[in-house]
């Protein structure tokens, strides 16, 4: 296992204290140009939602129009801080750093981005973390390139050695062909420090570009609790799907032996694009911050359940919707544009 075995390495869960969020701010020259004036007011509710508990690390190829914006929008400006990065896309999640902690202290990973197994155009959005470091934006951590093409959608953590992920994107053959799913796991332990692989082979949202994203899907939580989403209409094209994938999730176990608390979120109405390409929309796509738990809401009368089933989890958090309607024209939402940095990491 090499050099790594004398560390004690972890992957901080979502809900543990952080530093802040990473945001890649839409621009003319990406896929959102058809839809700036619509976007950019999500970005900026979502910023100014952060910055009120801790600070935001936007990467912008014209950071004087995102910061007389933010602070139009009514956002902490002590808190945001502006790098002028050029990207191809907004999906931070993807390409943003994974922060382990080795020995306890802070260490970030940069893991390689292809567009999602070679979809769409990374080659800037792959170089964002190094430039990132380069300019100083995460203090003195230290920052480790691997090798490994790894997506921060892909897994979820519980913050003790268990990792949630799904066989259709960390098998999809455009990532890591050479790998078995046995050498995956080796890998993601060596790594991540996880001894605990739970692996859905169901699941799936019509739209999502990610090849099934765990954070489309189901999220892990405190308190042994895993949110997923559930379909009960029979006739949309989710139900079997998700009804395979519940069963899977109870029989999931812990690493005691205990199985999961599962917590269904509601369904959206179906929502289309003009060209009636159906749209990723899903409750499970929120963000954990300190103090609070943003959600995506989508204009829908089940937008009032998600907030109330969320806030169940999260009962010592502040439970905030934001509209991202317009955030799923481009087939991602809440989650897929933040990642979030731990604790220790901009000391």
């Amino acid at each position: 296992m090499g050099i790594m075995d004398s560390k004690r390495i972890r992957l901080p869960a979502e809900w543990e204290e952080q530093d802040g969020v990473l945001l890649a701010w839409p621009h003319i020259q990406s896929d959102w140009s058809p839809y700036l004036d619509t976007v950019e007011p999500v970005f900026e509710e979502i910023a100014t939602q952060i910055s009120r508990q801790e600070f935001v690390i936007v990467v912008a190829p014209d950071p004087e129009t995102v910061i007389f914006k933010l602070h139009k929008s009514g956002a902490v400006m002590e808190r945001i801080r502006v790098y002028s990065l050029d990207t191809n896309d907004t999906w931070a999640r993807d390409f943003g750093p994974i922060t382990i902690l080795e020995d306890d202290k802070p260490l970030l990973l940069d893991f390689g981005f292809n567009g999602w197994g070679l979809k769409f155009p990374s080659d800037l959005d792959n170089l964002v973390t190094r430039n990132l470091h380069k300019a100083g934006a995460f203090s003195s951590t230290p920052l480790s390139t691997r090798g490994m093409i790894l997506e921060g959608g892909s897994i979820e953590s519980d913050g003790d050695g268990a990792i949630l992920t799904t066989c259709e994107c960390l098998l999809q053959g455009n990532r890591n062909p050479h790998l078995s799913r046995k050498e995956i796991e080796t890998s993601l332990a060596d790594q991540f420090g996880a001894d605990h692989f739970l692996w859905l082979q169901h699941g799936f949202l019509a739209g999502d570009d990610t090849d099934s994203h765990i954070d489309t899907l189901a999220r892990l939580c405190p308190n042994d609790v895993i949110l997923h989403v559930m379909c009960d209409d029979s006739d949309d094209q989710h139900y079997e799907e998700f009804a395979r994938m519940t069963e899977e999730l109870r029989s999931f176990r812990t690493k005691k032996g205990a199985p999961y608390n599962l917590v269904p979120l509601p369904w959206p109405e179906a929502i289309f694009d003009e060209n009636g390409t159906r749209l990723p929309a899903t409750y499970a796509n929120f963000l954990i911050i300190n103090n609070a738990v943003l959600v995506p809401t989508y204009r829908d009368k089940a937008d009032t359940v998600a907030l109330e089933t969320v806030q169940k989890v999260f009962p010592q958090h502040n439970v905030i919707g934001i509209d991202c309607l317009p955030l799923i024209l481009q087939h991602g939402s809440l989650h897929c544009v933040t990642m979030q940095i731990p604790k220790g990491v901009f000391v």
